[in-house]
């Protein structure tokens, strides 16, 4: 849709600033300026019309940005204008916590297939979904066609998860294992490890 390169520091601000879009909508509020939108995300608003420039020009010089119109745009750049399926691997507490997350769906994803390795796991239900046995991923993944995944499985059994999935056709990885996975170039991953994170708040604190 978009023939040149956009940096992925962008694309990671465009969901911060549809949740924030949404979330003024929500009171009500009908436009918006750049300004007005950077005070709300705590992003300069010179780097907001930055960002959304590289897609386009939806603001006029003036009025700012008219809120439906800019999170339909969003939306439609993000390619959450549909439902995705995402199947979960790995249901210990974090994968169930996952699973159970009521969010998604207002964002445009549904948790489709779970699966897990323990064969006391396999065969529980989570809301309506039946953990499956991970032998059985590439298989049903293919056969639902599922291109999204979240990995939270034990750091050593990653790697070979994440291979099943790519082997089954999936192109994009959130990955909750504490290690680093290798994956094709047509593969997006995102590494998220709370304890990082909390390292590097730690680093602030007095």
């Amino acid at each position: 849709m978009y023939t040149e390169k956009i940096p992925d520091i962008i694309i990671g601000r465009l969901p911060i600033y549809l949740r924030a879009l949404q979330r003024m909508s929500a009171q009500g509020m009908k436009t918006t300026s750049s300004q007005e939108l950077g005070d709300y995300v705590g992003i300069s608003a010179a780097q907001i019309r930055k960002d959304i420039s590289q897609f386009g020009e939806f603001g006029k010089q003036g009025t700012g940005y008219s809120i439906p119109f800019l999170t339909d745009k969003l939306r439609e750049i993000l390619k959450v204008n549909r439902m995705w399926d995402v199947v979960i691997v790995g249901l210990g507490d974090m994968g169930h916590a996952l699973a159970r997350y009521g969010g998604f769906s207002e964002r445009g994803f549904r948790v489709a297939l779970l699966f897990d390795s323990d064969p006391a796991t396999i065969g529980r239900k989570v809301g309506e979904l039946v953990i499956e046995d991970v032998s059985q991923l590439v298989e049903r993944v293919r056969v639902c066609k599922i291109k999204l995944a979240m990995v939270a499985v034990p750091a050593a059994a990653a790697q070979e998860v994440v291979d099943r999935l790519v082997e089954a056709g999936v192109r994009a990885i959130l990955n909750y294992a504490p290690t680093v996975l290798s994956v094709p170039d047509n593969v997006h991953i995102q590494h998220i490890d709370p304890s990082t994170h909390l390292q590097r708040m730690t680093f602030y604190i007095d």
